[in-house]
């Protein structure tokens, strides 16, 4: 196992001094402390998969979900080639601090790299640069820990901003607003299991109000619960809300086949709401809280995941719509195919029934 998981004005950060929690896939955490003689020790941990698509090893056994120790020192070398490539000090400027000699030590299921980094030759801010997994995927996330000490200022970094300055200030509110705006959206339209939750509750939807309805009992739902989550509140572990995520998709699926009132469908849809939050809140405690910016940075979280809901929303409503009239023996009455609606049910159903099933056997 890897990160200590630190809280931090009761929200969830990753550490790297201890191992105890798995490093995720796609995500990688530095921590970057700049000395006062103007040295620079650099951490870098990443998952073992991650390490062994990045530098063709085979380090990682994924039965185990661990790396074995022998196979990290045979093959320290491409690894450790890797990240010294992907992982810069410099001035801002651009004049390269001296790198020292790295090292690359197993981390339950990741490694974590180390080197120290000497700066004296060059005057004014240090820039920490990393594109660590970035480089081939503009999906991946680094969370940069600056400094010593559970209370340090943290950075996320990703394929459009891999620098961070160390003397300078912490992000502006502004800029932490935007990033985790845009990780909220992201989540959306990368979860699949909440898109196809969405598609389901509104298949037999025709008129406004009632999406609007379903569309803000879920929003409330959530991000009560997401919060409370986030903020260490409520805590419900992830092997319970992953299947019932996945249960609450087989449910609103099936119930298509049995009843069409869509204007009553907003009360599931709040119940459902409340347990998807918690979905939320694993994915954010992934990317972890800046300590100095909790509540700008879970509201962005939490509006970026509803403008990602409503823009599905606002794209599967009109497409049905369009179908309905298309369909229709007499376009000016058209109305809902059901054979439709119970073969994209009917696919539903089976997702989300896999998806519950490899949850409780991965659990």
């Amino acid at each position: 196992m890897s990160f200590r998981r630190v809280v931090v004005l009761a929200a969830v950060l990753f550490g790297i001094a201890e191992a105890s929690h798995a490093h995720q896939v796609n995500l990688s955490t530095a921590r970057v402390t700049l000395n006062g003689d103007r040295t620079v020790a650099v951490e870098v941990a990443l998952k073992g998969s991650d390490a062994d698509r990045l530098a063709g090893t085979k380090v990682f056994d994924a039965q185990r979900d661990s790396v074995d120790p022998a196979l990290v020192v045979a093959s320290a070398g491409p690894i450790v080639a890797y990240l010294t490539a992907h992982v810069a000090v410099a001035s801002l400027d651009g004049k390269a601090c001296v790198p020292g000699t790295a090292a690359l030590v197993p981390d339950g299921d990741g490694v974590v790299f180390r080197s120290m980094f000497s700066c004296s030759n060059v005057a004014g801010d240090i820039v920490y640069r990393s594109t660590v997994l970035t480089a081939t995927d503009p999906g991946a996330r680094q969370i940069v820990l600056i400094g010593e000490g559970d209370n340090a200022p943290q950075a996320l970094l990703d394929a459009r901003n891999t620098t961070v300055t160390l003397s300078a200030p912490a992000p502006s509110p502004l800029s932490t607003m935007q990033r985790y705006l845009v990780t909220g959206i992201e989540h959306i339209f990368l979860g699949y299991d909440h898109i196809a939750f969405l598609v389901a509750v509104v298949l037999w939807a025709r008129r406004l109000v009632p999406v609007i309805k379903i569309v803000t009992a879920f929003t409330i739902a959530h991000s009560i619960t997401l919060s409370l989550a986030a903020l260490d509140i409520m805590v419900v572990p992830s092997i319970i809300v992953e299947p019932a995520i996945a249960a609450s998709i087989v449910f609103v699926a099936i119930e298509n086949f049995f009843s069409r009132d869509i204007d009553r469908r907003w009360r599931v849809t709040f119940a459902f709401g409340l347990i998807h939050g918690f979905g939320f809140a694993d994915a954010l405690r992934e990317v972890g809280l800046p300590p100095n910016a909790v509540a700008i940075a879970l509201a962005a979280f939490n509006i970026g995941v509803e403008i990602g809901q409503v823009a599905i929303v606002s794209i599967v409503v009109p497409a049905l719509i369009g179908l309905d009239r298309l369909t229709a023996a007499d376009r000016t009455k058209p109305a809902r195919a059901a054979s439709l609606v119970y073969a994209l049910s009917a696919v539903i159903t089976v997702l989300g029934g896999y998806w519950f099933v490899t949850r409780i056997v991965d659990a």
